[in-house]
């Protein structure tokens, strides 16, 4: 398993893509979790990467948290909102757990107010941590796919699709 900052230092390229895509105006990402007779569920997702970790926050007692609860496996897309992918498109797999460590809480809460007036600070809200097992992302170029994959403990790999 591979936290966030080591993520970033070996899949450099995804990690650009991947924070890139949320920012953008309009855009959420896509969390697929798995629900308790194993199939998928896909709900919208704000991620945000604090303290060099990549966190799963929102409301609490929501049906996405009780399943990363009872299982922990899940997959963050970055949703396409336009169909030529010009920023391009990730991918994320990993395990999340849930954060019950008040003083880190209270931290994320304070940095979110700070960086977007969105205020958590006294009130209840769920908070996953992440480890991430795999990872991939499409980019559209001219006349060509760039699609790149990581796994744990490797380099980026690219392939070139004409």
């Amino acid at each position: 398993m591979t936290a966030w900052k080591e993520f970033t230092a070996q899949a450099p390229n995804i990690a650009t893509v991947f924070k890139r895509r949320p920012r953008a105006p309009g855009n959420l990402c896509l969390l697929a979790a798995l629900r308790r007779d194993g199939s998928p569920r896909i709900s919208p997702m704000e991620p945000l990467i604090f303290e060099e970790q990549l966190w799963l926050p929102g409301m609490p007692a929501t049906t996405k948290f009780a399943d990363l609860e009872r299982d922990p496996r899940f997959c963050l897309h970055t949703a396409t909102a336009d169909p030529p992918v010009s920023d391009g498109d990730a991918k994320l797999w990993g395990l999340a757990h849930i954060v019950s460590d008040n003083a880190l809480r209270q931290r994320f809460a304070n940095k979110l107010f700070e960086e977007t007036g969105f205020d958590l600070r006294e009130q209840e809200f769920a908070l996953f941590g992440t480890d991430i097992t795999g990872a991939s992302t499409v980019e559209v170029c001219n006349d060509h796919l760039d699609i790149t994959v990581w796994n744990p403990g490797e380099p980026e790999k690219a392939v070139r699709k004409h």
